[in-house]
């Protein structure tokens, strides 16, 4: 299936969202709740996986497709934005947590980009978003963010969102950088990736850097963020207050209403 060729604008600076224009006829995806609004004219239609079909053919091969995406923590679902209007229409989606969103035409990077599980935030129809499996599997699951990754395949443009400050480094070949696993957004396909393990466990239990890093090497490119959610997130829980019974203090504020947002009692 070829791309559907896509305008698109970035509004913002450390809440961005991204502005689709939609020829007739044209379709955007998106994970489901990233949509800020839309223009009369564009009808929504909830999908099976991404709607490309690459995983097969028939029931069975849309049952796999989606089935993957539980794997990575997403939706079986996802939705599709068309324009059925005569004129442009346009349609905006909205990160989901303070950071960038990164504009990524898959042309440029022969097909394919490799990303974290959660940072895929929509696309042009015609892109396939499946899952990359990595070597030691095992090692990933304790290594916390970073081992099952997406991968994002075809010629359109894709959209991928990620936290705090971001930067795209170039490797040479055979050039190695380390990385926090949280801290890895995407990368191209040529990079040897891995996983090791923390040396001086010491510094990792007590210093909070975790047990485990990627090891990237080049050539290719790699996108890295300053700021993972899980990261945030664990910030979060740590500073909200809690009573000796289990709940929260100053139950009216934002730390306390957070936490009993996410399960606090």
């Amino acid at each position: 299936m070829n791309n559907h060729e896509i305008d698109f604008k970035l509004h913002g600076d450390d809440m961005q969202f991204v502005e689709v224009e939609l020829d007739p006829g044209e379709t955007v995806v998106a994970e489901a709740g990233a949509l800020m609004m839309m223009e009369d004219g564009i009808d929504m239609e909830t999908i099976f996986g991404d709607g490309t079909g690459n995983s097969g053919s028939g029931l069975m091969g849309k049952l796999m497709g989606a089935g993957k995406r539980l794997i990575t923590g997403e939706s079986l679902f996802m939705t599709t934005f068309t324009n059925t209007g005569s004129g442009k229409k346009h349609a905006s989606f909205a990160a989901p947590y303070p950071g960038k969103i990164i504009p990524m035409d898959l042309s440029e990077y022969n097909g394919k980009i490799i990303c974290q599980k959660d940072a895929f935030l929509a696309a042009a129809k015609g892109v396939s978003i499946g899952v990359e499996f990595q070597r030691k599997l095992g090692v990933g699951f304790f290594g916390g963010e970073g081992f099952i990754m997406q991968k994002l395949e075809g010629d359109g443009m894709a959209f991928v969102h990620a936290g705090g400050t971001i930067i795209e480094k170039t490797l040479s070949p055979g050039e190695t950088l380390r990385v926090d696993t949280g801290c890895l957004v995407a990368m191209t396909q040529d990079v040897e990736y891995n996983i090791e393990m923390v040396k001086g466990v010491k510094t990792a239990l007590f210093g909070g850097e975790g047990l485990f890093f990627a090891t990237l090497r080049g050539p290719g490119k790699v996108w890295i963020q300053s700021l993972p959610f899980s990261r945030l997130a664990s910030r979060v829980f740590a500073a909200a207050p809690q009573t000796p019974g289990g709940g929260s203090r100053d139950e009216g504020s934002l730390a306390g209403g957070l936490f009993n947002m996410l399960g606090g009692k």
